[in-house]
């Protein structure tokens, strides 16, 4: 980098990397590539005080950095005096969360990208960047590349979100693609997934709705202006759905995704609440959030002035992820050479967290049933004692074949679930094979 790139008299912005994993080397690659428009960016230049790593000796390819930077001492690099910014990417709840807590409590800003503990824990982090004056931007914890957070907490700040529908994990959106794609199974679809680099050896927080659901409570915080935690979240996973249960929603025009839905709303007592779930749902192919296929994320925000707005992307790797991390970077060295802050944290709104009972939606029911007179009309009695009302009916097969395909119309996730329940004592009932709900208006 030229001499002339550096403002003279400015002090270069000095920054402490958490992490030099898959998302951490791309940080310190982008760093170094783009340092003179970085510099031209914000008005001074960035430099790398230290990376905190596990392990000194672990091989990272070649990287833009004097080896002499690497420490196994985090928070000994986050005390330094000479440290403005923190930027982790190391994951999980602890250290994490003690590390962080320390640097926004010194008043230094803070990058993450850490959705399992900003959505167990953010409150932690923003009452202790509250207490330090500090910012704490984290743009890549959500969607990777996409720029969503920033919107929903600064350019629709005006505005009352009323709605958000996301696909925000691309490994069960890639397997789901497939499935709908080539009639695959679940467990095809999940080792083509894993063979491509898409699935971990360990999906279970991908395709059981872990990873989704702290996304899910990251972006109701920001939409709907209160403390959303996991633990407020519905998660139902993917792993249930069938090759069949795709072959039914062609059927009907729809395709199926693993969905994180926030809405804002009354609740059974007419107060206004908070409903965030994460689950597989068909939608029709109409709807834009259909056509969203491969690894993409996709997020869908309906606002009461802005209307429907939506987000779509590359939502996870390390150069899109990276990306966001460096958008970051730049906001919180503006902030500190103007001496500004970044937004604080917006939870005047306090609202409850209406529990999946209260849901309203739609549902598609698959029965396996018995072949004889009557069974339709005892079924359709079970959906009438418990007030869900049926929109359509599919008889198909004979004998050990004989099924049943029921769609409802909008009912509560409690009645419904009181009707299975109900359907599952039914000695006419073999199995219940699937139920899925319907979501977009089919």
């Amino acid at each position: 980098m030229s001499s002339e790139a550096v403002p003279p008299g400015k002090s270069p912005i000095r920054l402490a990397l958490l992490g030099c994993g898959t998302v951490g080397s791309e940080v310190v690659r982008l760093l170094h590539e783009q340092a003179e428009d970085l510099t031209a960016r914000i008005g001074a230049r960035l430099e790398i005080a230290g990376i905190a790593v596990r392990r000194l000796g672990r091989q990272r390819g070649p990287l833009p950095i004097d080896p002499a930077l690497f420490t196994t001492d985090a928070l000994s690099l986050i005390k330094r005096d000479d440290v403005d910014v923190v930027v982790e990417v190391v994951g999980g709840i602890e250290p994490a969360r003690t590390w962080l807590v320390e640097a926004l409590r010194a008043g230094k800003s803070v990058i993450t990208a850490n959705k399992a503990l900003l959505a167990e824990d953010g409150a932690a982090l923003h009452d202790a960047a509250a207490d330090g004056g500090a910012d704490l931007y984290y743009e890549a914890s959500v969607a990777g590349a996409i720029p969503l957070l920033r919107p929903l907490r600064e350019s629709l700040h005006g505005d009352r979100v009323t709605r958000v529908t996301g696909i925000v994990n691309g490994t069960t959106n890639f397997i789901l693609s497939s499935m709908d794609a080539t009639g695959a199974g679940f467990s095809e679809a999940l080792e083509e997934a894993t063979e491509l680099g898409y699935a971990e050896a360990d999906p279970t927080a991908d395709v059981e709705g872990f990873d989704a659901a702290a996304k899910a409570a990251i972006l109701a915080s920001l939409a709907f202006h209160t403390r959303v935690t996991a633990a407020d979240v519905f998660r139902e996973g993917m792993t249930g759905v069938t090759a069949g249960d795709m072959a039914s929603a062609n059927e009907m025009g729809c395709t199926i995704k693993l969905l994180c839905i926030a809405e804002r709303g009354p609740d059974s007592a007419g107060a206004e609440s908070v409903s965030v779930r994460v689950h597989p749902a068909m939608i029709p192919r109409s709807h834009p959030l259909a056509s969203v296929g491969d690894a993409f994320n996709a997020v869908f925000v309906e606002a009461e002035a802005a209307g429907q707005l939506m987000f779509y992307g590359r939502g996870a790797g390390g150069t899109p992820t990276a990306s966001a991390v460096l958008g970051d970077i730049v906001a919180a060295a503006r902030n500190r050479l103007s001496g500004t802050r970044a937004p604080s944290e917006s939870n005047y709104a306090h609202l409850a967290i209406r529990p999946i009972g209260e849901a309203v939606t739609r549902y598609h029911i698959n029965l396996d049933v018995a072949d004889r007179p009557g069974v339709l009309a005892t079924v359709a009695g079970v959906f009438a004692t418990h007030e869900v009302s049926i929109a359509t009916v599919r008889q198909s097969g004979r004998e050990e074949d004989a099924k049943l395909v029921i769609v409802t119309h909008v009912a509560p996730d409690a009645n419904l679930a009181a009707t299975v329940e109900a359907l599952s004592q039914l000695d006419i009932v073999r199995s219940i094979a699937s139920v899925l709900r319907v979501e977009g208006g089919v």
